[in-house]
């Protein structure tokens, strides 16, 4: 049978977009259009504190989207990393470790690394001040576990959680099997309120608190599961009626109702695992209707440019998207040199690496 592709995950009829029992697709739509809405609200969080921003209401809006756009983006990583390790264990019976850590290194470390050391040759510089700790941090991939950093860095403590997530995911897929993989990270899902309650009502401090592994696992987690159950899904009909009601609208204004009006303690009871099971709703949503208006949306070339353009993004953004005063990073120059970073981060830097990574690929 050829491979699955967008097409062999979608029938249509003179009701619309129909959802199929198909294997997990191998190549998966609106996946960079979803990382460039992700990457969006990060940049459109962090231009808040931009000098030079003429709108005076644009941090009431924006301020708080870049956490959410983060949160989007371990969902997806969480989705996209376990497909991939079950498409590998559908073929081969089970997971290459080496190849998977290979793979990893050859996609994240050269373009991190080549920022981090931009970092250090800008301090040797003068051009710019980091808090003590920064640099450890940053090349031991533990920034989520430094509580005192600057802002040119501190950006990196999501791609530390990322990093422990793809040191350890595959590693637990490959002893706990293909049956007990979703119930693990159902397990990390129930987790997550457990641990971040505890940490808030006996006042443990920031050492142990928001940006911690175990605080934000469960956001990773969470997209870990909707692979597992995702060709279960797709054979069930009540979930193809209720992902096609005109109702389910509610999902996405629900992520961002909780996520933009928490309460403290609310928040951390369940409200943050309530944004996060409506945002993995919402991106199995637009992974299952690339047809729809807002499926061909993410589908545009320059909206999937900018997606394949996010890592690079991320990276570089913060060292212009920030209230230090100089030149470049001052809006609106700042967006223009964040756009130029990230262009030629993933030219000369990423695209390379990406070619070699190719060798490892078993799917």
């Amino acid at each position: 049978m050829p491979p699955a592709t967008a097409e062999d995950l979608m029938s249509t009829d003179t009701n619309g977009p129909r959802i199929v029992p198909r294997a997990l697709p191998t190549h998966i739509p609106s996946l960079d259009g979803l990382r460039a809405a992700s990457i969006c609200l990060v940049l459109l969080s962090h231009t808040a504190t931009s000098r030079g921003n003429p709108i005076p209401w644009w941090d009431d809006v924006f301020g708080n989207t870049g956490n959410f756009g983060v949160r989007a983006f371990f969902v997806i990583s969480g989705y996209l990393i376990t497909t991939l390790l079950l498409k590998e264990m559908a073929k081969t019976r089970t997971v290459s470790l080496r190849d998977f850590y290979v793979r990893r290194t050859l996609r994240i470390f050269p373009a991190f690394y080549v920022f981090v050391f931009a970092i250090v040759g800008l301090q040797a510089w003068g051009a710019i001040q980091l808090m003590p700790g920064d640099l450890l941090a940053a090349f031991t991939y533990t920034m989520n576990f430094h509580v005192h950093f600057s802002p040119y860095v501190g950006h990196l403590w999501s791609l530390a959680v990322e990093e422990q997530f793809y040191l350890l995911w595959p590693l637990t897929v490959v002893l706990a099997g293909r049956r007990r993989m979703g119930w693990i990270a159902a397990g990390v899902v129930a987790f997550g309120p457990v641990y971040r309650t505890a940490v808030y009502v006996l006042r443990l401090g920031p050492q142990i608190g928001p940006f911690t592994f175990p605080a934000v696992a469960d956001a990773i987690a969470i997209g870990c599961v909707l692979a597992c159950v995702w060709e279960w899904l797709s054979g069930q009909e009540w979930y193809e009626r209720w992902l096609g009601s005109r109702w389910f609208i509610l999902i996405p204004l629900a992520a961002y109702g909780f996520h933009r009006f928490r309460h403290p303690l609310l928040w951390r009871l369940g409200e943050e695992t309530l944004c996060n099971l409506c945002i993995v709703l919402t991106v199995d949503w637009c992974l299952r209707f690339p047809r729809t208006f807002i499926g061909r949306l993410l589908n545009a070339r320059p909206v999937a440019f900018v997606g394949t353009l996010s890592y690079s993004l991320y990276l570089w953004q913060q060292l212009f998207l920030n209230d230090s005063g100089y030149f470049l990073a001052t809006f609106p120059q700042n967006l223009a040199a964040v756009a130029v970073a990230a262009c030629g981060s993933y030219y000369l830097v990423e695209k390379p690496f990406l070619r070699l990574k190719r060798r490892f690929e078993r799917v």
